[in-house]
């Protein structure tokens, strides 16, 4: 992707975070979570929920795609994008506590982070700053 717009690569992510979504591992919750990251250097990585029997090692799909671009060599992340079920209730489902810690390690606090609802094939979306997510990140600069 060449000097994508705003809504080419929030298309893009949303795409791979709802394609990644259909790997996920949770036979517990039962909760697919898929997630997309786009890094400055123009690449997508992606991660999905993976649970396990012992619930404190379950890892979110927004870390494993952060560590996935992390682990290429890619820590600067500009984007995410993360596509959930719908749960009662709610409009759409942010990203976990530990998993905005995260993300406040390899974003800008003005990244925007497009979180998406599935609702048979309809995908309804908020876009919200990681700061307004996250405004008092831990950090040590």
């Amino acid at each position: 992707m060449s000097k994508p717009t705003t809504k080419e690569i929030q298309a893009a992510l949303l795409d791979a975070a709802q394609q990644a979504r259909e790997n996920s591992y949770s036979p517990y919750s039962h909760f697919k979570v898929g997630a997309a990251v786009f890094t400055r250097q123009g690449h997508i990585f992606t991660g999905t929920n993976i649970e396990n029997a012992s619930y404190g090692l379950t890892v979110c799909a927004e870390r494993n795609a952060t560590f996935a671009a992390v682990g290429a060599g890619e820590k600067d992340i500009v984007a995410l994008a993360l596509v959930t079920q719908k749960l009662p209730g709610a409009k759409v489902n942010s990203p976990c506590g530990a998993c905005r810690q995260v993300l406040a390690e390899f974003m800008p606090p003005n990244a925007p982070i497009y979180m998406a609802v599935l609702e048979g094939k309809k995908r309804t979306v908020v876009t919200k700053k990681l700061k307004d997510l996250i405004p008092l990140a831990f950090n040590l600069s």
